[in-house]
């Protein structure tokens, strides 16, 4: 059975299809056709049920496309992100018609950016768990986010954080992390606390930049608008009228958690993001997960659990975070 699709903008032809239709090997593995390009359409051929969830596919891409406020930032992530959730519980493609498609009938599409850079680009959640990550930093006074590395945790928290400046919600931002290293030893480090801590902080700058510019966040470091500091300097502290930030929380041991927890002040916002596949501390030691677990069900506080479908780097490191989840059994057995 032979089928056509014709797409009706050529920039979403590109990103369905890849540079030079790189992609389309993928889709045909995946989709169990072979796809002959032709100008902005695609040529379907196969048995006519997978033809169909061919052409079921690549029409549901076209809808959410034309409903997403992000259209100038769409890429190949955010259609494998979509045509993922419409698999059925099997891992395989659900059949034409079906109610797996139905109930996707109204797609995930980001309602609204959450700030636009110093450059003017506009910066919005990726995946349905990164929106609720930042609603929630919204709405809530302290909000845990929990899961692999490359899921936006902290970018996401900095940008929402950039935007309360913005507004007026908030007068600065504190970063805070644990001074942890990843199994070396970096010994003594010169310089004065900021130099001494930059080491562990190069991700934050990253965001901050990316964000406000290296400008405006050295005039921010400068007047106290911004404030970075190890976990260990915020005991004795009430932080008030501020975003405050602590990554690598997974690094934190239970004291120190509920030491900087208890630091929060009036008009302030909370975001605590770690990976408990990632724990630099003795086994053990770390109290993500216990303080997780004792702040359960209280008003104000959220957790939010991100997974590999949220992995928003290059698609390699979904791939390398699935293979470690999968031998972690195999490992421990031989510990």
């Amino acid at each position: 059975m032979d089928e056509s699709f014709t797409f009706q903008e050529e920039s979403l032809y590109q990103t369905v299809c890849g540079i030079s239709d790189s992609k389309l090997p993928l889709w045909e593995s995946r989709l169990n056709v072979k796809l002959i390009p032709r100008g902005k359409s695609l040529i379907i051929q196969g048995s006519e049920d997978h033809v169909q969830v061919a052409l079921d596919t690549f029409q549901k891409v076209e809808e959410n496309f034309k409903r997403r406020p992000d259209k100038s930032e769409y890429s190949f992530f955010d259609i494998d992100y979509l045509v993922n959730k419409v698999k059925d519980s099997s891992g395989g493609w659900p059949t034409p018609g079906s109610s797996d498609f139905q109930k996707e009938g109204e797609s995930w599409t980001p309602k609204d950016k959450i700030f636009v850079t110093f450059k003017g680009k506009p910066i919005f959640p990726r995946t349905k768990n990164q929106e609720s990550f930042v609603d929630s930093l919204h709405k809530n006074y302290i909000t845990i986010a929990m899961g692999p590395a490359g899921t936006g945790k902290t970018f996401l928290s900095i940008a929402t954080a950039c935007r309360m400046m913005q507004t007026g919600e908030v007068d600065r931002l504190i970063l805070t992390r644990p001074a942890v290293e990843a199994g070396e030893n970096l010994g003594f480090l010169p310089g004065d606390l900021t130099q001494k801590v930059n080491p562990y902080l190069r991700p934050i700058y990253d965001a901050l930049h990316e964000c406000i510019g290296f400008e405006k966040t050295s005039e921010y470091l400068q007047v106290g608008k911004i404030e970075i500091a190890p976990i260990a300097f915020m005991r004795g502290r009430t932080l008030s009228h501020s975003f405050i930030i602590l990554d690598e929380a997974q690094n934190c041991t239970l004291p120190q958690l509920k030491m900087f927890l208890t630091r929060f002040g009036k008009n302030s916002k909370m975001a605590i993001s770690g990976d408990a596949t990632q724990i630099d501390l003795a086994h053990g030691r770390s109290g993500l997960e216990k303080t997780v677990y004792t702040l359960r069900n209280l008003n104000g506080i959220e957790t939010i659990f991100f997974g590999r479908e949220d992995i928003t780097r290059h698609p390699i490191v979904e791939s390398i975070v699935r293979r470690f989840e999968e031998n972690e059994s195999l490992f421990n057995k031989k510990q």
